[in-house]
């Protein structure tokens, strides 16, 4: 499982132009489930993430969770994140997991990130979006489970 991690000062989602998640302060985390994922890949990243200190202290420095900030996280699945680029000029997302699988961790990524009191807005699963983000930094990070 694999998640890129942005900084925002704000994002949202919209599907159909109308916004269906949206933050202020926090973390727009696009979420990547490839085959042989599962729950313990989601539960693993979820307490992770809601432990790491990528937001800035008062000198600037990343000291600070987005729970002890109280900030929001945007998580939003990505299935392109397992995208193959090695042969050809197409990408190939055979790595990616079975959607009704995906979903089924991707929800439970989010309900875990939930159960840590934190403020989680999503995007929705599988639709075509757009996604408006204010990057903070900039501050992108790759995290992966350790099936990833």
């Amino acid at each position: 499982m694999r998640l890129l991690i942005q900084r925002v000062s704000k994002s949202s989602v919209q599907v159909r132009n109308k916004v269906v998640g949206e933050i202020g302060v926090g973390l727009l985390v696009l979420v990547g489930i490839k085959d042989g994922d599962n729950a313990d890949d989601a539960r693993f990243l979820a307490e992770k993430l809601s432990k790491f200190r990528i937001m800035a202290d008062g000198n600037g420095k990343m000291n600070i969770s987005v729970k002890d900030l109280n900030a929001e996280v945007l998580a939003v699945s990505q299935f392109t994140l397992y995208a193959d680029t090695s042969g050809g000029n197409r990408p190939s997302f055979i790595k990616a997991a079975d959607p009704a699988v995906a979903k089924k961790i991707y929800e439970h990524f989010v309900d875990r990130l939930k159960s840590f009191d934190m403020r989680v807005e999503t995007g929705s699963f599988g639709d075509y979006m757009k996604i408006d983000a204010k990057l903070d930094g900039p501050v992108t990070i790759i995290m992966e489970s350790s099936n990833g």
